[in-house]
């Protein structure tokens, strides 16, 4: 007989690990699929090839931990398509710009097509009811599976005894009675599953693994918006990075914080007004405000900028600086006052 297939939503964290751990032990065959939609900041840093402050590279624990505990795991990149769930969500943001029940739905429909893909009966996540404000109370839930097209079809084993009977649960793929029933957002029955299900380490849990549920992050997108009126991908990507002003003139810059960065940043070169110290310093990326030149008010003001976050010699810095058209000069910056800088920090 053919074993049942499940597709896994699967973070890294402790309770999608749990999850798939408890499901498994039912004999059910797993995929677990990580979703990158492009604002996760671990996995985002990661592809940049940034360090932590201690040196060491960052790791998707969703990687590390489906090695870890054996089970197979697909990285899927949904990034393209969805600017619309970020800037039109219907049903609203949450305290930042996370609109996660949006994102949730658009997660859900296509963890469906992998699952009708590899002939999978099933979707597991590791929701537990009551954790989350905005997309894990019961409401959230059906609507969520409802307008993925997901209805009967999702099991959260964490909290399935508090929930009306999946189809898996009625069809007899999965024991009802072996699963769980937690509420809330106390980790103490999580805990207690872990020597249970032979789990020793795993990733701590956390609202900070995603940019638009960063308060900075929301700051800096509802600020463009406010000013520029649209906003597209790569603005969204754009606002993960950097140092991020608005200049007199409205000419917006964004100014690289390490090695990271200044490699990420180097491929926009021909896209945007570039600037790069001439030895070792930050790279400066601009986008004028309603003109294809930088308006003088603002030119004179960058490569000073540029000085500030620069390592001066002799009390100032040379800069290429390249336009669109691929025009170059060689301006000089000498520093700026902090008290100045802030009044234009984003």
């Amino acid at each position: 007989m053919e074993r049942v297939k499940a597709v896994a939503l699967y973070s890294g964290g402790l309770d999608s690990t749990l999850a798939i751990k408890l499901i498994q032990k039912q004999g059910i065959d797993i995929l677990a699929v990580h979703f990158y939609t492009g604002f996760c900041i671990t996995e985002t840093k990661r592809r940049r090839g940034e360090k932590r402050e201690d040196g060491t590279s960052y790791i998707n624990p969703a990687l590390k931990y489906a090695a870890k505990y054996k089970f197979p795991i697909e990285i899927v990149d949904i990034s393209e398509g969805y600017l619309n769930v970020i800037t039109s969500p219907k049903y609203g943001y949450g305290s930042n710009v996370n609109p996660c029940i949006d994102c949730r739905i658009y997660m859900f429909k296509k963890a469906k097509e992998i699952m009708e893909e590899i002939g999978a009966k099933f979707v597991i996540t590791g929701e537990v009811l009551g954790q989350r404000p905005m997309s894990q109370h019961l409401q959230a839930m059906k609507i969520i599976e409802r307008d993925s097209g997901l209805e009967g079809l999702v099991l959260k084993p964490l909290s399935a005894k508090r929930l009306q009977p999946t189809i898996p649960e009625i069809e007899g793929w999965v024991d009802r009675d072996k699963l769980e029933g937690i509420v809330g957002r106390s980790r103490k029955r999580q805990i207690e599953l872990l020597k249970q299900l032979g789990i020793d380490e795993f990733e701590h849990p956390g609202g900070g693994c995603c940019y638009l549920t960063d308060e900075n992050y929301a700051k800096k997108y509802r600020e463009a918006v406010k000013i520029e009126s649209r906003i597209t991908m790569e603005d969204l990507t754009l606002l993960t990075v950097g140092r991020h002003f608005r200049l007199p003139a409205k000419t917006k810059l964004i100014v690289s914080r390490n090695e990271g960065e200044n490699n990420f940043l180097y491929g926009f070169r021909s896209r945007y007004h570039f600037f790069e110290v001439i030895g070792k310093g930050p790279i400066v990326l601009a986008k004028p405000f309603s003109v294809d030149h930088i308006p003088e008010e603002d030119l004179s003001i960058i490569p000073d900028i540029i000085g500030r976050y620069s390592k001066l010699e002799d009390g100032k810095i040379d800069i290429l600086y390249s336009d669109p058209s691929g025009e170059e000069m060689v301006l000089t910056g000498r520093g700026i006052e902090d008290r100045v800088l802030e009044g234009w920090r984003i």
